[in-house]
């Protein structure tokens, strides 16, 4: 059996109607930004099902749903409620949960589902809540060993692992131990017959004796008890004078059980492979075999402590465990490099109070996409998952320019939570679609995906001698509809160039003396890593720049032929290319190094040839993807 939904009204940002989650058999991984629902899920289940180590889970007032931080306390819910519903019980499972079952039909088979529901009341500052399962009417309590079948494995975030392993009363390892069936024998185990002899031994050693009652030639021990049980002597009744001895542990199996401790060979592992170590022992609890309850668990920041290449391993092994094994896994992480290690469809984006499920009945991703992105979705391309807003280039150049004219427009991309990704191609509608639903009455992103690519029209044959032709546009509005109805939808929008691409139409604006000193640049030092940008190599770029601008002034070019000479016969000629990435790097630092912003960013906003370049990061960077004019 696995948890197969899970229901939530009015608990903490889920409010009325709330949130409706389908889950995977095996594996679902949680990611989003802080505070976008991911503990809150996990919280959900551990109020309804519990956990293995009996964590203790309390409502409080705060956990009723308000509308808005503008809202009054009048506005906060009354009550709350959490639904569970668990699916696939096979019949020895039923067999121990039969008059809580409900029955489905699916597919003409009968079906046993188990149907449980939390529900809290708040009547001014007290709390009433029960946890019942059934449905409607017929709903009543759980008794205890039920429960017991239902409750969830749990690791905490920030887990101190080391002190979870540790010996002591009532220790996780403990528990975790005395689950498993190695210790069903508490009578005659293994372990309370060694612990016994080692009593026997200690027990002789502070009476001065070997283990053959001979007398030893040590006899600090006994004389230590000795000195002990006088003081006892003089401090108890005399009618029931104390007496004490030393042992290892009582002789029940729980009892030795805590006195365990589970320890690496090595001395002084760090927290990263106590954590591993912590897990694995969960694990074990986890996969017990004779055990027909339910396999699930929930496992917060899943990479706590952990260094990448650690990450990755265990999050690799989980995720074929969880697929080769009945247990399910419920995990969160803030790390984009697990995020980008696991199958799509195992993925759920937390995002404007609503969770979205990447499995390719829910999104307008195809087969085919899963595929491309399994092999290219890196950990760079990851953190989108964990944005506010997305701009998608198709380039190096682009991945450079657009922070830095962000920053120039006063709309630093950091400070609105902005990820720029880099598809490498003009691979934008497999990216994007991992945005767009199958079904928006379920709810959609509220992440505007702003998508910039090159129109790709070479000017050439259009230009007349001081104007493209009517033949330009004509195309132009022919190409543009073609990319638009293959790239737009929902939250996702194209902002195309408006002539060729990112630097030819950057040399038609006003930042063309910018960009010519960027390609100048980038031609002298592409090659020479050793040296980079010299005085004198930036004395030399100032003298061709002079040379070209009086070319450009002596053959009576008009803007849109300086624009196709400086990126046809000088960025792109052929045997001499320029690195477009390196052009980026320094355009970019030349924005950054511009001396009066002021100006440079009135420059920038009233430019109408990179106005898609400033419309595309007002839209990623609006709330939602509102109005960016």
């Amino acid at each position: 059996m696995y948890l197969a939904e899970v229901l939530i009204t009015n608990f903490r940002k889920f409010g009325n109607p709330g949130l409706h989650l389908k889950l995977n058999k095996g594996f679902n991984l949680f990611v989003g930004e802080n505070d976008s629902g991911k503990t809150t899920i996990i919280d959900a289940i551990k109020l309804v099902l519990g956990t293995q180590s009996n964590d203790f889970n309390r409502i409080e007032i705060d956990d009723f749903h308000i509308p808005s931080e503008l809202s009054s306390e009048n506005d906060r819910a009354t009550k709350i409620e959490i639904s569970c519903i668990i699916r696939d019980i096979a019949l020895d499972e039923a067999k121990h949960l039969l008059e809580w079952l409900s029955f489905e039909k699916n597919n003409g088979k009968t079906e046993y589902v188990l149907h449980l529901t939390y529900n809290a009341i708040r009547q001014g500052k007290r709390i009433f809540f029960d946890v019942k399962a059934g449905m409607g009417e017929g709903a009543k309590l759980l008794n205890s060993e039920a429960r017991n079948r239902i409750k969830a494995t749990y690791l905490k975030p920030l887990r101190d692992a080391n002190t979870e392993l540790a010996p002591r009363k009532n220790s996780r390892l403990s528990q975790i131990l005395s689950s498993h069936s190695a210790f069903e024998n508490e009578d005659s185990h293994f372990l309370i017959e060694t612990f016994k002899e080692a009593n026997k031994k200690i027990d002789l050693y502070f009476k001065g004796k070997n283990f053959d009652e001979s007398e030893l030639t040590d006899q600090e021990g006994k004389n230590l008890l000795e000195e002990i049980n006088i003081y006892l002597e003089k401090f108890s009744n005399k009618n029931n004078v104390l007496e004490s001895g030393f042992k290892v542990s009582d002789l029940k199996l729980r009892y030795i059980l805590e006195r365990l401790s589970l320890q690496f060979s090595s001395e002084k592992p760090g927290l990263g492979s106590h954590n591993i170590l912590f897990i694995a022992t969960e694990l074990l609890l986890l996969k017990r075999e004779e055990f027909d309850g339910l396999k699930l668990a929930l496992i917060e920041e899943i990479e706590a402590h952990l260094h990448t290449q650690a990450q990755i391993r265990l999050i690799e092994y989980l995720q074929e465990e969880a697929e080769n094994s009945k247990i399910q896994l419920l995990l969160t992480t803030h790390s984009t490099g697990l995020s980008s290690k696991i199958k799509l469809e195992n993925l759920f984006i937390c995002n404007n109070n609503n969770i979205f499920s990447m499995r390719p009945d829910e999104t307008e991703l195809l087969n085919g996409d899963y595929l491309f992105l399994e092999r290219f979705l890196d950990a760079t391309k990851a953190d989108m998952f964990f944005a506010q807003g997305v701009i998608m280039v198709e380039g190096d150049a682009e991945n450079l320019i657009i922070p830095a004219l962000s920053r120039v427009i006063d709309k630093p991309l950091s400070q609105y939570g902005v990820t720029v990704l880099n598809v490498g191609s003009t691979a934008f509608l497999r990216y994007s679609r991992i945005f767009r639903r199958k079904n928006i009455e379920d709810g959609q992103f509220t992440i505007p995906v702003a998508c910039i690519t090159d129109l790709d029209i070479d000017t050439e044959k259009y230009l007349d001698d001081d104007k493209l032709g009517e033949a330009f546009y004509e195309k132009r509005t022919e190409k543009v509809k073609s990319i638009q109805s293959r790239i737009d939808g929902q939250l996702v929008k194209t902002f195309i160039s408006p002539y060729w691409t990112l630097e030819h139409d950057i040399a038609l604006s006003g930042l063309r003396p910018l960009l010519v000193k960027a390609v100048l640049q980038a031609k002298k030092i592409q090659n020479s890593d050793e040296y980079g940008l010299t005085d004198k190599k930036n004395e030399t770029v100032d003298e061709e720049i002079k040379i070209l601008e009086a070319q450009w002034n002596t053959k009576g070019f008009n803007e849109y032929k300086i624009a196709y000479d400086i990126y046809k016969n000088i960025i792109t000629k052929k045997n001499n290319k320029v690195s477009k990435a390196i052009i980026g790097q320094c355009f970019a630092s030349l924005l950054e190094q511009y001396e009066n912003r002021e100006n440079l960013k009135k420059l920038i906003l009233e430019d109408k040839y990179i106005k898609y370049l400033v419309d595309a990061i007002n839209y990623a960077t609006s709330q939602g993807g509102g109005n960016i004019d």
